[in-house]
């Protein structure tokens, strides 16, 4: 089966709670509408399965997107979009990332620190506020933000839905998909 994209990967950052896994389950309904070959890496699933027995040591988190990229890589080498969504707090990781790949397109997810908390439903802020959580980005651990992000998401602005367009219109306007087909009716 012919892609009708080019390989790439859309890396997706920001705090938890953000609106990453949101935006990136999105733009995989909206991609495979466009007939794209599409494979979503979310940090949670990765770390349960591909990054088990890693803690939330700077080298423990490094080590994490760096698996997360070569899968990735390994995707976006073979025509699939490879959306990451992944709090990735380290701009040194991203940047290794963006290194040793082709096509690669951060998108920093943009939300203040007080939306997240708000919008935290498994309560992990107030765990790491606690004390009962350690090294919990943007609390005790740090969370640095993309310098020159190729799209930016205001989720405490948009609603995902202009979240979602306006990264598929950026994905388009630079020829990695192809434009949405439009439905006809005949009468």
């Amino acid at each position: 089966m012919k892609s009708n994209s080019k390989g790439l990967i859309l890396w997706l950052t920001g705090f938890s709670g953000s609106g990453k896994t949101t935006i990136a389950k999105g733009l995989e309904r909206e991609l495979k509408e466009r007939g794209c070959l599409v494979e979503l890496l979310d940090g949670d699933v990765v770390r349960t399965n591909l990054s088990k027995g890693l803690g939330y040591s700077r080298e423990d988190r490094e080590t994490n997107i760096r698996r997360i990229g070569f899968v990735a890589n390994l995707l976006s080498r073979n025509d699939v979009v490879a959306i990451v969504a992944a709090i990735s707090p380290y701009r040194t990781s991203r940047d290794e990332v963006r290194r040793t790949t082709e096509n690669f397109i951060e998108v920093y997810v943009n939300s203040p620190l007080e939306v997240c908390e708000e919008r935290d439903v498994k309560g992990l802020y107030a765990m790491a506020r606690a004390g009962e959580i350690r090294a919990f980005t943007g609390i005790d651990a740090p969370y640095e933000e993309p310098l020159n992000p190729d799209i930016v998401c205001y989720t405490s602005e948009e609603t995902v839905k202009e979240s979602i367009a306006k990264v598929a219109a950026e994905l388009q306007r630079l020829e990695y998909i192809p434009v949405k087909p439009q439905l006809e009716y005949f009468i």
